[in-house]
C-alpha cells in the first residue's frame, strides 16, 4: 500500500512538470513571435525613415544653358549705375583695387547701429574710398527701442557732412518687438531728427517683404533702397517707387575677400537723386548740441 501511495506521488510530479514545461514553452513561443514581429515593424519603420531623409537633387536650370556664366554678374550685363555697401564684416578691403573697378560707381559705409556701436572699419574705409575715387555715403543701423537723441549722437560722430557725398542711409530691418504705431513713431521722430541736422532727407534700405508689411503709407516722401534678391527687380505692393535695388548680398569683387552686398539705380534714377547737398551751414561739421539747441531741447 505504502508502494503504490509513492508510484502515484511520482506519477502526479510528472504530470505536472510536463504541464508546466508545456506552458512555458507556448508563452516562450508566443513571445518570440511578438518580439520577431516588433523588431521587424521598428526595421521597416527605420528604413522609412531613411527613405524620407534622402533629399532630391535638382539642379539649377541655368547650368543647362550653354550660354551660361557663373561668374557673369549684374553689372556686366546692363547699363545701370552700380555700387556697394560694406561693414566691418568685409574686414580689411584692398581701396585701390577696388577704385580700378568702373563699374563700380559708389559705396555706402556702415557707420554706426543704435546708441553706441560704431563700425570698426568706417573711418578707415571712408577715408581709402574717397582717396580711390567712389562716390561715397555713410549708413546707420536703426533700434527702434534705443532713444532717438542717442541714436542721432552716435550717428553724427562719424557721419561728418563735409566727408558726405551722398546723403546719408538709414538702415531699418526691425520693429525690435514694437506694434507697428510704436515703431512708426520711433521711426519717424529719428528720421526727422536726421533731416534737421543734415538739412536733406535720409535714403531708407529695407527688404522688400519688411516694406510690405510694416512700411506702407508710412514713408512717402522717402527715396528706397529694397533689398530682394532675385533675378526680377522689386515691385512693391503699393506700387511705390524705388530709387535702387539692392540685387544681392553674394557679389564678388576683387580686393574684398568673401560676399559684398550690390544696388544699382532703377528706372531713370541716378547718383543725382542721392547726392549730398552741401550748404554753407554745413561746411563746418554740425555738432549734435546745434540739433539739440535747434529743437529745444
Amino acid at each position: 500500500m505504502k508502494r503504490l501511495y509513492i508510484l502515484q506521488t511520482l506519477i502526479l510530479l510528472m504530470v505536472g512538470a510536463n504541464s508546466g514545461w508545456a506552458q512555458r514553452s507556448k508563452y516562450n513561443r508566443n513571445h518570440s513571435k511578438h518580439r520577431t514581429t516588433r523588431v521587424v515593424k521598428k526595421h521597416k519603420k527605420s528604413k522609412k525613415t531613411r527613405k524620407r531623409s534622402v533629399a532630391t537633387y535638382r539642379p539649377d536650370p541655368r547650368l543647362l544653358d550653354p550660354d551660361y556664366d557663373p561668374f557673369l554678374q549684374c553689372e556686366d550685363t546692363c547699363s545701370h549705375v552700380h555700387g556697394i555697401d560694406l561693414s566691418h564684416y568685409q574686414g580689411e578691403v584692398f581701396w585701390e583695387t577696388v577704385g580700378e573697378n568702373t563699374k563700380m560707381a559708389y559705396v555706402y559705409l556702415k557707420a554706426t547701429e543704435g546708441g553706441d556701436r560704431i563700425d570698426a572699419q568706417y573711418e578707415r574705409n571712408i577715408d581709402l574710398a574717397h582717396r580711390y575715387g567712389l562716390k561715397v555715403g555713410s549708413y546707420h543701423f536703426f533700434r527702434p527701442k534705443t532713444p532717438v537723441m542717442t541714436q542721432l549722437e552716435n550717428f553724427m560722430t562719424q557721419c561728418r557732412p563735409g566727408e558726405q557725398d551722398l546723403i546719408p542711409m538709414i538702415d531699418v530691418e526691425t520693429t525690435g518687438g514694437m506694434s507697428n504705431e510704436e515703431f512708426s513713431d520711433s521711426l519717424h521722430a529719428f528720421l526727422d531728427l536726421v533731416e534737421q541736422a543734415y538739412h536733406q532727407q535720409p535714403l531708407i534700405y529695407t527688404f522688400r517683404n519688411f516694406y510690405n508689411r510694416h512700411l506702407v503709407g508710412q514713408i512717402n516722401d522717402y527715396k528706397l533702397m529694397i533689398a530682394m534678391y532675385t533675378d526680377e527687380e522689386p515691385v512693391l505692393i503699393d506700387g511705390r517707387d524705388i530709387t535702387m535695388w539692392q540685387y544681392t548680398s553674394h557679389g564678388r569683387i576683387v580686393g574684398i575677400r568673401g560676399s559684398v552686398d550690390k544696388s544699382r539705380f532703377l528706372g531713370h534714377h541716378g547718383l543725382r537723386d542721392i547726392k549730398f547737398n552741401h550748404v554753407r551751414r554745413l561746411e563746418k561739421h554740425v555738432s549734435f548740441f546745434d540739433v539739440r539747441q535747434r529743437m529745444g531741447k
